[in-house]
């Protein structure tokens, strides 16, 4: 632990600006992605972070123009600064939690240790560390949209991780905000209120989306053949472990 670097709140986001409008805010320490879209009336936010440092304070992007808030679910890592911003949108699976995000419940307790980090924020304490509640303004369900004037992205709902994810498709550009369902790593399926079955269900049925790419909530971002890889390798996994819906398939 002596060894890791303590990193200051103006060191501690990135942004990277990616195509179509789309800007990466990165939190590199604990390899968190957090997606802004710019919009002709107004942007989209996906995810909001760790909360540590606040969003609003370090990243002048977020605050240049009306935005819409939307979290991919409502885990510790994804939430932390919703408090921050107006118009935040949940699925209804998981709007409880948002409004009250107990460390039980947003994996916190489990997972918001020292040793998530590559470098230490300046002024963390694990025990002291608590989301600030942010009830929702829009409760979004499968197949509603999220219209920023000049585009819009579809609401997929996606359980299995957990019960209220979702991703966030726009069918024009193929691009695929994918939260925690689907990224370039190890996918998670047993933290608290994760579903196998759900989970396989909702790979299934994502699988012949047709993305051109895909931005997930953790590690870089990849293309269409990837994605069906990656999929592929899961219910693989899956159908060797003796998952029931993936047996007569």
């Amino acid at each position: 632990m002596g060894t890791l670097p303590v990193i200051d709140a103006p060191k501690w986001y990135e942004t990277i600006r990616m195509a179509d409008g789309v800007t990466l805010i990165h939190e590199p320490w604990i390899k968190r992605n957090i997606w802004h879209v710019r919009g002709r009336d107004h942007d989209l936010l996906f995810d909001t972070g760790l909360g540590h440092f606040s969003l609003r304070r370090h990243v002048p992007l977020v605050t240049e123009r009306k935005l819409t808030c939307v979290a991919s679910h409502t885990h510790f890592d994804h939430i932390g600064c919703h408090h921050e911003f107006p118009d935040r949108c949940v699925h209804a699976a998981e709007a409880e939690i948002l409004a009250d995000p107990r460390n039980e419940w947003t994996v916190a307790d489990r997972y918001a240790t020292d040793a998530m980090f590559d470098g230490v924020p300046q002024g963390w304490d694990t025990a002291r560390y608590r989301i600030l509640p942010a009830p929702a303004d829009r409760l979004l369900e499968q197949g509603d949209v999220v219209d920023l004037g000049d585009r819009a992205f579809e609401v997929i709902h996606t359980p299995g991780h957990s019960p209220g994810g979702i991703a966030l498709y726009e069918k024009t550009t193929g691009i695929l905000l994918s939260g925690d369902i689907i990224y370039d790593g190890p996918l998670i399926d047993d933290v608290y209120h994760s579903a196998v079955d759900d989970y396989v269900g909702t790979l299934l049925r994502m699988r012949e989306l047709k993305v051109a790419v895909v931005h997930g909530g953790h590690f870089p971002s990849f293309g269409k053949v990837r994605y069906r890889q990656l999929i592929d390798e899961y219910l693989a996994q899956k159908r060797q472990a003796g998952c029931h819906l993936l047996q007569a398939r």
